[in-house]
């Protein structure tokens, strides 16, 4: 096997001798790396690496004039271009694992670009952020593997030693990648499904019966990066079909809670065209972290899940709201679609009880009148697909057959390459 080709990102404006062990330790570790400059300003670094201006240029903008930009629009630029250049590489056969290395600014730039690269292609970023709760950000909906440098990236035996250790490891995934059956891989169709801890149930019964019908699962919990996941996969080609039993992050989206995934969720399967079964799953809640409730939400109801996560009970208002935003974006949907709504409740959450932020019962989380406005709003502004409502809590074994059932149709009128054994 040919030794794997591992770009190396790095700004050579300020870490040209970084750069230079990164790849001293890459050919140590059996790759060959390919030397890219992320800079965003010009800098008289020289030697055999593609210069930060093929990066502009490949974005449609010359590199001097980045000088004159704020260092967020300059990176912006860079990152652009590097997702061509990088992607152009992989295309080509030229390209099987990327490595960068780089404080807050030069990880933006790295992870920016890797960000944009298949799932699988191996991803290492070396940087002080990696310990920081800010990672989630860098790597995104992504699988960029993050070490830790401990040290700001400066030369000594401690970050050598780390850099060292994240060349081996970028160089022995590259080799995987290069091995790695395609075919095999991807011979049972990959359906996702989305999952939290309230619709458990569900989530596993219906993990189960795609299995039994021939089918790969994948499970995404709803916290945001899942989401955020789920959508990208299916846009790259990588879902045969999504059962979005927890649609929770809609909520969050709504409310600014802290589980958002973004303006994007419930887009990226339609766009893919690929067939959906989509379930209110756990919108009967919010996530706040504790002690940072917004003003304007204090007299509302809560649950506290945990130490670090209150839960907000969704109002009639808001489920009107939910809704419309769910049937809008299912009305772009390019695939086939069914919506299934659990009548006795969207969560496990429903066998408990409310209390104010003081900790004073409020009453049963359970609330058919608020929830059945999501149902009204729905069937009112949808135009695709069909909607059917069920009597029976979301994590009934009878619910997640039905969801299961539903989909397998769904894959069947969709064609043989998306149908498992279900034919």
């Amino acid at each position: 096997m040919p030794e794997p080709i591992v770009a190396l990102l790095v700004t050579l404006d300020s870490k040209e001798a970084e750069a230079r062990f990164g790849c001293e330790a890459l050919r140590r570790a059996g790759a060959l790396p390919r030397l890219v400059d992320t800079s965003c300003r010009p800098h008289g670094a020289s030697g055999d690496f593609l210069p930060a201006g093929r990066l502009a240029e490949a974005a449609g903008r010359r590199w001097e004039e980045l000088a004159g930009m704020d260092r967020g629009a300059a990176a912006e630029v860079i990152i652009a271009g590097g997702r061509k250049v990088l992607a152009g590489w992989l295309g080509e056969g030229q390209l099987a694992g990327v490595l960068g290395l780089g404080g807050a600014n030069g990880a933006n730039l790295a992870c920016g670009i890797m960000r944009a690269l298949p799932p699988l292609l191996p991803k290492v970023m070396v940087s002080p952020v990696a310990a920081t709760a800010a990672v989630q950000w860098f790597v995104g909906e992504s699988d960029i593997a993050m070490f830790p440098s401990v040290g700001d990236l400066s030369l000594n035996r401690i970050t050598r030693a780390i850099i060292e250790s994240a060349a081996q490891a970028a160089a022995a995934m590259a080799r995987g990648w290069m091995g790695r059956e395609r075919a095999e891989a991807k011979a049972a169709p990959l359906v996702g499904v989305t999952s939290f801890g309230g619709t458990a149930g569900c989530v596993s019964r219906v993990e189960a019966r795609l299995r039994e019908a021939g089918f790969e699962v994948i499970l995404f919990h709803a916290s945001g990066p899942g989401g955020r996941a789920l959508e990208n996969l299916a846009r790259l080609g990588e879902l045969a079909g999504v059962v979005d039993v927890t649609t929770h992050e809609l909520t969050d989206l709504l409310v600014d809670g802290v589980y958002s995934a973004g303006d994007g969720r419930l887009r990226g399967a339609g766009e893919a065209g690929i067939p959906q079964v989509v379930v209110p799953g756990a919108l009967d809640h919010a996530n706040f972290w504790a002690g940072q409730v917004p003003e304007a939400y204090r007299g509302r109801a809560f649950i506290q899940y945990n130490p670090q996560n209150l839960l907000m009970r969704t109002s009639a208002e808001e489920f009107d709201a939910l809704g419309r935003m769910v049937a809008e974006r299912l009305n772009g949907a390019r695939g086939p679609v069914a919506v299934l709504i659990p009548g006795k409740g969207y969560s496990e959450h429903t066998k408990r009880t409310a209390h104010d932020l003081e900790g004073r019962p409020v009453g049963p989380w359970l609330q058919p009148e608020a929830d059945a406005a999501f149902a009204r709003s729905l069937r009112a502004h949808l135009k695709r697909g069909r909607v059917e409502e069920l009597d029976l809590h979301i994590n009934d074994p009878a619910f997640a057959d039905a969801c299961a059932d539903a989909f397998l149709a769904l894959a069947r009128a969709a064609g043989p390459e998306r149908a498992g054994r279900a034919r």
